[in-house]
């Protein structure tokens, strides 16, 4: 077997997704206003930043105006700003649409982005602050020292179906860190193992997860076609479920659509969701 590397950094961010790279980045302009020598990786699953993104979002641009006030002047892909919006119930055979928008689903002053291109873009920002990127290495265990995190292993690659190491076989690699910020997701494997390590959810309320489908639909160009986005309620889901629908119209005739539907983790079935 290969001997297992180690790679020492100061901070270590695991997920490259909007928020992990939002959070290297900050880091990046405090340790610069500081005068700081501070060694920052990203450890990402995918091939390259963005791969487990899907496109069509819609984006407050509150966020990204704080962490990059130049963001338009780089580039930063935006498919269209929100120009018209509606909220709909459905029934079965009936649609009636909202006379207002609830404050939370107003969108106006928003944009509509395609969360892989915007987050490809966010990553090339990251890299050139300064920041490591690892892409193609996902964390497979947190490294303790009794309650304390001190580093992640990366998996190990080149093994079968049952876990034995084949002729390709590479020992994952050990990477310490003073602080290592979990930025995995909702479910993600490393924060999952912390969680039940230290008990981190012993007294507290089931986690609440919404589970949906969403693609991009390829639709007959419109020559003057505006930034619309359209939020359902309803059908099919019963009247004790909670969830909806969505529509984004993006550029290029391509549009957003999706469904949500929330989901609840019961103590009685450990690793298993059940839908509400």
């Amino acid at each position: 077997m290969s001997e297992r590397d180690t790679l020492e950094v100061d901070v270590l961010i695991v997920g490259g997704g909007p928020a992990g790279l939002a959070t290297a980045y900050h880091l990046r302009q405090l340790s610069n206003q500081a005068n700081l020598e501070l060694s920052i990786a990203v450890l990402e699953k995918g091939k390259e930043i963005g791969a487990h993104i899907i496109s069509g979002a819609v984006m407050d641009p509150s966020g990204i105006n704080e962490l990059i006030p130049d963001w338009k002047e780089r580039g930063a892909p935006i498919e269209r700003p929100v120009e018209e919006e509606g909220v709909f119930y459905f029934t079965k055979t009936k649609k009636v649409r909202l006379p207002i928008t609830p404050p939370p689903l107003q969108n106006h002053g928003n944009y509509i982005i395609s969360l892989n291109k915007f987050t490809r873009w966010l990553g090339e920002q990251v890299e050139q602050s300064g920041v490591d990127i690892f892409a193609g290495f996902a964390g497979s265990e947190l490294l303790m020292d009794g309650n304390r995190v001190i580093g992640v292993r990366t998996g190990d690659k080149g093994i079968d179906k049952e876990g034995n190491p084949k002729g390709n076989f590479e020992a994952g690699i050990d990477v310490h860190a003073k602080l290592t910020i979990l930025a995995e997701g909702a479910r993600g494997s490393l924060t999952k193992q912390l969680v039940r390590k230290l008990n981190l959810d012993e007294g507290k309320n089931p986690q609440v997860y919404a589970a949906g489908v969403k693609e991009v639909w390829d639709v007959p160009k419109q020559a003057n076609a505006k930034g619309w986005v359209v939020h359902s309620m309803g059908w099919p889901l019963r009247t004790e479920e909670f969830g909806g629908g969505f529509i984004y119209n993006m550029a290029g005739g391509k549009v957003s659509i999706g469904f949500v539907i929330g989901c609840v983790q019961l103590p009685s079935w450990p690793g298993w969701l059940r839908c509400a």
